[in-house]
């Protein structure tokens, strides 16, 4: 019996043909009146009614805004900086006159000047690298909104079988490459599998706000990354130590303010048993 689709929403995913926007679409199709977008050219997306073409430096959001009226939009967008930051603005006007709700997939990076402790929802941002100051201009851009109209979602990094990142080691292991871990460097991870439910749960009880979507422990990317390379079956890796510092650095995103309920949180091990299949 094929399920009811629930009408409350009109979901547009900007950047449903990257790794995690189009985890998020699959996630979501099922449930809601769904729709993504995709910037290259692409067959399966040309011919799918619910796809749309569409490039951050080149087009116009507000066409594909009004033709999809949406009720939530979750941006999973990548591409020209300054171009997004123009993008989202037009977002955001579209968000406030026809009382929809933005969903912001953000990053860790926001904190990576703050390299003592790990990060929790309310911390001020603050950035050394180009990705992070450009996330926290966004940011900046929500926040100053009524809160019932936006989620900011900070990630850490996501694993998964299909992502860019178990891709390319698994890469490197074929080709007898070196693979670079950052032994000083202490972060929270997700899965996109996790990261999905988390984002239905956010948009079916209408949560807003700022979450911090990062397994509830801490690993070492060194000792996390031998773990994954183990995991894959990999016996003899070369890895590749970088240390940008002398002391332990934090890029994690930990929950405090706005803990999602128990059965969405996670441990690093999930990623491992993830990748286990």
């Amino acid at each position: 019996m094929k399920q009811e689709i629930d009408k409350k929403h009109r979901i547009l995913v900007l950047g449903a043909s990257g790794f995690i926007g189009e985890a998020i679409y699959r996630e979501l199709c099922s449930y809601f009146n769904t729709y993504g977008t995709y910037r290259t050219d692409n067959y399966s997306f040309d011919k799918n009614q619910h796809y749309f073409q569409y490039n951050v430096l080149e087009d116009d959001i507000f066409e594909i805004l009004e033709i999809v009226k949406p009720t939530v939009i979750v941006s999973a967008l990548r591409g020209n900086f300054s171009a997004q930051v123009i993008a989202h603005a037009h977002i955001c006007e579209y968000v406030i006159a026809n009382n929809a709700k933005l969903l912001f997939l953000s990053s860790a990076n926001v904190f990576d000047a703050y390299s003592k402790f790990p990060s929790y929802e309310l911390d001020k941002t603050l950035s050394h690298s180009m990705y992070g100051h450009f996330k926290i201009k966004i940011e900046n851009m929500l926040l100053r909104m009524p809160k019932k109209h936006i989620a900011i979602i900070r990630l850490p990094m996501v694993f998964g079988v299909q992502s860019p990142r178990i891709k390319e080691i698994k890469a490197f292991l074929k080709e007898g490459l070196p693979i670079e871990v950052f032994p000083n460097l202490v972060m929270n991870v997700t899965t996109e599998t996790k990261l999905t439910q988390q984002i239905h749960y956010i948009i079916n009880r209408n949560k807003s706000g700022v979450f911090h979507l990062g397994s509830s422990d801490l690993v070492h990317h060194d000792d996390f990354i031998k773990e994954v390379i183990e995991t894959l079956g990999a016996t003899k890796p070369i890895l590749k130590n970088v240390y940008t510092t002398n002391e332990e650095r934090y890029l994690a995103v930990l929950a405090k303010e706005n803990k999602l309920p128990k059965h969405l949180q996670l441990e690093s091990d999930a990623v491992l048993k993830e990748l286990e299949v």
